[in-house]
């Protein structure tokens, strides 16, 4: 017993001197935090990555580096229904990405949006060319935020349209 008791005093006695850093539980929710970041976006780019498999896309870009700067991947089918969205559109716009899968990227489109700048996307969407606007969007709580959009077609091996795929982020 008196061999225990000398470990713990010897053992008080080299953390005095070395005086550890401690870190406060506040830091932990900033790690877990991160995580779910991190976690989320792996996810999401293992999706993306099923649909590119899935459609045969001819179409290279390195998601991994859209997720990490909070920027919103949105990809619809040639029809232009959202199949998917990324998990940080929340973060965006307030939308979860369930609540915008089978819609149009127009429901984040209102009074406020250019009309003309609409008409631009359009166009370059029945073009099939890729394209970059700002654009007056709003949030699922009605509020208005100016958005910047990369838009752009994807083709499969075949050269046929499948997807439109779109990094938005807003400003």
């Amino acid at each position: 017993m008196k061999e225990l008791l000398d470990y713990d005093n010897g053992s008080a006695n080299y953390l005095e001197q070395i005086s550890p850093n401690s870190f406060p539980l506040l830091s932990w929710d900033f790690h877990m935090q991160n995580l779910l970041r991190v976690s989320n976006n792996l996810a999401d780019v293992q999706t993306i990555n099923g649909i590119k498999k899935a459609f045969n896309w001819n179409f290279s870009a390195d998601f991994e580096n859209e997720f990490d700067n909070d920027t919103v991947v949105l990809v619809t089918n040639s029809k232009l229904e959202i199949i998917f969205s990324s998990q940080n559109i929340i973060k965006m716009n307030g939308y979860k990405s369930e609540e915008t899968i089978g819609n149009s990227p127009k429901m984040f489109q209102g009074k406020a949006t250019c009309k003309i700048i609409s008409a631009e996307i359009k166009e370059a969407i029945t073009l099939k060319v890729p394209f970059e606007k700002w654009v007056l969007n709003y949030k699922k709580n009605g509020e208005i935020y100016n958005c910047h959009i990369k838009g752009f077609p994807i083709f499969d091996n075949k050269g046929i349209l499948c997807n439109f795929i779109a990094f938005e982020k807003a400003a």
